[in-house]
């Protein structure tokens, strides 16, 4: 089983040559390389010839590189995705998507490339044809791997508040994961946008984790520790995992649709739980 965290995925402005050199030293375990909502109309080129540069020479280390272009729509949409193609980072994030149609463009230009889709989900309409668009994971060239939640636009064109616990928006994110699941591909959450309230940021983590998010887009790296405490597994979650997957193979438990292990029933989906818990972990290091 060949896991790649996603807990934690930051944002970094194109146009700030400093946070892209910055960015090389950092926990995250992904970077955004932005060139749409973080960068002036009059700094795309700019970020676009810094982002795709940083991203041709390297040197991030293990970390997963993403570059968001601008909508195909807009002025800048076509010549970021041609650059960003030829830049080869791990996957383009495409803003705005609604529909799967708006994922075949940037699918034919990365065609061939090694370099997976990202989705934002961002519109009203990305929330109810969220199964269409995860549908292009079956893409032969370019599949869609991670939908990233836009709750920030989602918010501005739904007028639903944040308000506590994000009450208006638990339906929409919990679709959206069942839709990801079903066709095997991650989903990260929105953002939090008060990067100095690091409890809040806590709980809202914590919510994340309990839809079922493999983890959270940031801000501001003081947002990356407590983001990889919260989306990764705990001592206790690990040394259970390993409990569970010695148990099954047992040569008196191979044959076994469930077991009891300590007064608990455990059954194989548990198994095939603790078996990502522990790829998880190995993956994290």
């Amino acid at each position: 089983m060949t896991i790649r965290p996603r807990r934690s995925v930051l944002y970094m402005p194109g146009s700030n040559a400093r946070a892209l050199e910055k960015a090389r030293e950092l926990d995250a375990d992904c970077l955004i390389l932005d060139l749409e909502d973080a960068v002036a109309p009059d700094s795309k080129d700019l970020a676009r010839k810094q982002v795709c540069a940083a991203v041709s020479a390297g040197g991030y280390g293990r970390r997963e590189l993403v570059i968001r272009i601008n909508a195909p729509d807009t002025p800048w949409g076509e010549e970021d995705l041609a650059a960003a193609v030829a830049a080869g980072p791990q996957a383009i994030l495409v803003p705005k998507v609604s529909r799967q149609e708006d994922l075949a463009g940037p699918a034919i230009a990365a065609a061939g490339a090694e370099i997976a889709l990202w989705a934002m989900m961002e519109t009203p309409l990305a929330i109810l044809n969220a199964r269409s668009i995860a549908l292009h994971a079956e893409h032969p060239a370019a599949p869609l791997a991670a939908f990233v939640m836009g709750t920030n636009d989602l918010a501005r064109e739904t007028r639903a508040g944040f308000g506590e616990s994000r009450q208006a928006m638990v339906a929409w994110l919990s679709h959206c994961v069942l839709a990801a699941r079903a066709h095997g591909i991650d989903i990260i959450d929105g953002v939090y946008n008060d990067f100095r309230d690091e409890e809040g940021f806590r709980g809202e983590c914590a919510q994340g984790r309990l839809l079922g998010m493999d983890g959270k887009t940031l801000i501001h790296p003081a947002q990356i520790a407590p983001c990889n405490e919260a989306f990764s597994p705990s001592r206790d979650d690990i040394a259970w995992a390993r409990k569970i997957i010695a148990a099954f193979e047992e040569p008196e438990n191979k044959g076994k649709g469930a077991i009891t292990i300590e007064g608990r029933m455990v059954e194989r989906l548990h198994r095939d739980m603790a078996r990502r818990t522990l790829a998880i972990a190995e993956a994290m290091g």
